[in-house]
């Protein structure tokens, strides 16, 4: 009888491999790449956090602006936790290709940021292995790309870092390095009032005329910009600076529906060429 059922067992379990059953100790990882910006917005390479941010971040619309497309080569600057990176690395992995440029590790902060990168990377071999990571160090003179070799730059909430550490500058003048005559560079940033003066953006804020001089004095030409990414509730005049609003919420519980009912920042959000020659 025991030799009995030990047979039953054996051709069930026969039957459910033959018909694509697994065991349920076993786990699916194949994940079908994104053909679509649509899909790649949507798609399970992104976390349910990020995807609520959506609201405030307008990733199809913004990435639209810019004339993304599929078979580009794009260079990420600074991808942080990975935002962005979680959509524009899988859409980039069957037709083009996805650089992150990296700032130095010089503090436990940044050392993290780079260490989510890396596990993102590594959990998702299939889109990692066709990722580049570069360095964002202009005062070493490090490549973010090849010379002349990228389609598009992007940068997402990054220049005020830059301008508080004084290489500003040189950051935009490496975006228009890597850049393809034609190339373009996407900027959106934490927008001041036209009239702040904060040249270190220690409020996190930065002002479109100075993020458009860094660019034209790099060589770039102000194509087009949207208010995709405008917040007419924010009034910029925060205890802690931007960082007083979501995501960050710097002031933990003191007034926190108020700056939530705000919303995250005003941002400004333009479009850049790399003259052709």
């Amino acid at each position: 009888m025991k030799h009995m059922y030990g047979l039953l067992v054996l051709t069930l379990l026969t039957l459910g491999c033959a018909s694509g059953m697994k065991p349920k100790n076993s786990t699916d990882t194949a994940r079908k790449l994104p053909t679509s910006l649509e899909e790649a917005i949507g798609s399970s390479y992104r976390t349910a956090a990020n995807r609520e941010r959506d609201l405030y971040r307008h990733p199809r619309e913004t990435l639209a602006f810019f004339n993304i497309r599929p078979d580009m080569t794009v260079v990420e600057i600074s991808p942080g936790s990975g935002w962005y990176m979680e959509i524009l690395a899988p859409y980039l992995a069957t037709k083009g290709k996805y650089y992150g440029a990296l700032p130095p590790a010089g503090n436990a902060y940044m050392a993290d940021l780079k260490n989510k990168v890396l596990d993102w990377q590594t959990r998702y071999p299939e889109v990692g292995a066709k990722m580049t990571l570069t360095s964002l160090n202009p005062a070493q003179k490090e490549e973010i790309a090849p010379a002349n070799s990228a389609d598009m730059v992007l940068t997402f909430r990054n220049v005020h870092n830059w301008m508080t550490n004084g290489f500003a500058q040189a950051a935009f003048d490496s975006f228009f390095k890597a850049l393809k005559p034609g190339g373009v560079l996407g900027v959106v940033e934490h927008r001041s009032d036209h009239n702040m003066i904060d040249p270190k953006a220690k409020s996190g804020y930065v002002r479109e005329s100075d993020v458009i001089a860094f660019a034209e004095k790099a060589g770039f030409r102000l194509v087009d910009e949207s208010e995709i990414n405008s917040n007419p509730l924010d009034t910029k005049n925060y205890p802690e600076g931007v960082w007083t609003l979501p995501p960050t919420l710097k002031l933990g519980e003191k007034d926190k529906d108020k700056y939530l009912k705000i919303g995250e920042s005003d941002r400004m959000t333009l479009r850049f060429s790399k003259p052709k020659l």
